[in-house]
């Protein structure tokens, strides 16, 4: 399993695009990919479950991949919040 913590640093937080950016992300790797926020783990494939989180800026999530391509998975989904969303 890898995993790692962001700190959420765009003012928006995670709203509709950058949620989008993330699952089609996610969703290019067969490993089980999560988002834990405030005690709250959603499957990051999920756009729904994603939005329902409300993630705000200034949040800390942890992204949490297991399977196969986990590593893999992680430093692609780590490149998209890079981009703009977090650190």
């Amino acid at each position: 399993m890898a995993e790692k913590t962001f700190t959420i640093t765009a003012e928006t937080g995670i709203h509709a695009r950058p949620a989008t950016q993330l699952v089609n992300k996610a969703g290019q790797f067969s490993s089980d990919i999560t988002l834990e926020y405030k005690g709250k783990s959603v499957n990051l494939k999920s756009i729904m479950g994603v939005m329902s989180l409300g993630v705000g800026q200034g949040a800390e999530v942890l992204i949490k991949a297991e399977g196969s391509d986990a590593d893999e998975a992680l430093v692609a989904v780590e490149e998209v919040i890079k981009e703009g969303l977090g650190e």
